[in-house]
């Protein structure tokens, strides 16, 4: 299996787990997994009510760039970075996209 399609395996995985761990918190909401393998966009979605306000929230969102994991955004208390590693992903295939091109280099993941 070539790697795209083994992270693209990874990712699908990582993301339907918290989604259904968000799912099962007694709100008045639901997490949905969004996959785009054409154009590398994976995300989870949080829509639904919040007392009389409106949740639509993306608590996750990650791109598959050139077989590298770009984090776009994560809401998650352990990190999906650390998901990904736990899953075999090396960090230099991991770039930490919410941080500044000029940090990026001191968080011990890849820069681009």
């Amino acid at each position: 299996m070539d790697t795209k399609c083994k992270y693209q395996e990874i990712i699908k995985k990582i993301l339907t787990a918290e989604a259904e761990y968000r799912g099962s918190i007694p709100d008045n909401y639901n997490s949905q997994v969004v996959f785009d393998d054409v154009n590398g966009r994976y995300l989870v979605l949080d829509i639904g009510w919040n007392g009389d306000k409106y949740l639509h929230t993306t608590p996750i969102h990650l791109d598959l760039v050139d077989n590298k994991f770009w984090i776009q955004y994560d809401d998650t208390e352990e990190g999906v970075a650390t998901d990904l590693m736990e899953a075999g992903v090396p960090k230099e295939d991991i770039i930490l996209g919410f941080r500044h091109p000029k940090v990026r280099q001191y968080t011990g993941f890849a820069v681009s």
